[in-house]
């Protein structure tokens, strides 16, 4: 059956059964957003897939650039739904969206009520085009759909109760501080150190306050805010380590370091299979000024050359010439495996026994705890005010990682 057919009665319950299931694994939280979820039809959105697609639990692909990277999708709806609980829309909200696709601007739309506005924006043409019609025809013709560069938000509309990005940030503008009003909320997938959080800023007195984080992907950001990683490539291209843009890195040291002599220790730290790795990682890149993600091609973990704990992107710390990276073995209980650390270069020993000790501390006093806290301040901010040193500095803010 095609998206684009009348069957409202079948697309309904399609809609119904969604929402249950996002209530039942906690996605929704409150009656308004299951409402919206009920409300609004996903399947107008996605043209050209089923009924069934439409309302399934998972991302759809509206475009891809030249080279096959998705640069637009219509979000999963757990992750939709997980962001307009941390939202926090009440009747009346004025809502600046930033990465247009019609159906998250729909949400918010009804979550706002008669009462409040909704502009949603991005740069490309055809994806706010789409986004436009797509909400004409739903009934949501009051929802304003504008192309514009993301990076300068929209400041016709300001001030702004709520500013959400849909699209995967490495820096906070300064427009988006400026266009948010006082005790007004930010909601943005934020990467930082290789992985992507939404994260809900509450603004107080022009700081940024997060009240909430969630592991999340999108598409990247373009336009402006467009930001370029680091990469140190190992064994020709197989071994790639990544950085961020504000981390000094000496790449040249690290040339030859994977074929001197590995020191393996372990950490006796088991760790279920299932268990994700985020807030560790972030806890090491919070401790190592050098933490980088660590990916190798299958032939080179293979021939035995490394042997990281993720294949697609493990925590590294490279340290002068020295590199140091997590690995795993398996336990005698098949559910869980043991952290250990492979180290090379000069001073292998000290850097993996300091890792070890960092990974320790987050097992005793952080593994079980409430998770990372955020805050921003502006970059411009006096070097006496921030609390403690910041963390990571992007091109316009300071980000400190708080653990309670």
């Amino acid at each position: 059956m095609n998206a684009l057919g009348n069957d409202s009665r079948y697309a309904g319950s399609l809609r119904s059964a969604l929402a249950a299931k996002l209530v039942d694994t906690g996605a929704i939280r409150s009656r308004p957003v299951a409402a919206a979820v009920r409300s609004v039809p996903r399947h107008l959105f996605v043209p050209n897939v089923s009924l069934e697609i439409a309302y399934t639990d998972d991302v759809v692909l509206m475009k891809s650039d030249d080279a096959g990277t998705a640069i637009s999708t219509v979000s999963q709806p757990t992750v939709v739904a997980m962001m307009l609980e941390q939202a926090g829309i009440a009747p009346g909200h004025r809502i600046l969206e930033i990465g247009s696709g019609g159906y998250n601007a729909a949400l918010m739309s009804e979550l706002a009520g008669p009462g409040g506005a909704v502009t949603s924006i991005d740069i490309d043409a055809e994806v706010t085009s789409r986004a436009r019609q797509a909400l004409a025809g739903t009934g949501y013709q009051g929802v304003r759909v504008f192309q514009a560069d993301g990076q300068f938000g929209w400041p016709e509309g300001a001030p702004y109760d709520l500013v959400l990005l849909t699209v995967t940030a490495e820096d906070i503008a300064p427009a988006w501080l400026d266009q948010l009003a006082e005790g007004g909320r930010l909601v943005v997938p934020l990467r930082l150190r290789g992985q992507t959080r939404s994260i809900a800023f509450d603004k107080v007195q022009g700081v940024l306050h997060g009240r909430s984080s969630v592991l999340c992907g999108f598409v990247s950001m373009q336009g402006a805010g467009t930001t370029d990683g680091q990469v140190v490539r190992l064994d020709g291209d197989k071994i790639v380590l990544t950085f961020d843009e504000d981390q000094v890195i000496d790449g040249g040291a690290l040339q030859g370091i994977l074929r001197q002599p590995p020191r393996l220790s372990w950490c006796g730290i088991l760790i279920d299979r299932e268990e994700p790795f985020s807030n560790l990682d972030l806890w090491l890149a919070t401790r190592f000024p050098g933490y980088c993600v660590l990916s190798a091609h299958r032939s080179s973990i293979k021939s035995g050359l490394v042997s990281p704990v993720l294949q697609w992107g493990g925590a590294a710390v490279v340290e002068g010439g020295s590199l140091a990276y997590l690995t795993s073995r398996p336990s005698p209980a098949p559910h869980l495996i043991e952290l250990g650390i492979i180290a090379h270069g000069p001073t292998a020993k000290r850097l993996a026994d300091h890792l070890a000790g960092e990974i320790t501390a987050w097992d005793q006093t952080h593994r079980h705890g409430p998770g990372p806290r955020f805050t921003v301040h502006p970059k411009t901010t006096p070097a006496t005010d921030p609390p403690g040193r910041p963390d990571v500095t992007t091109r316009h803010t300071l980000v400190t990682v708080h653990w309670p």
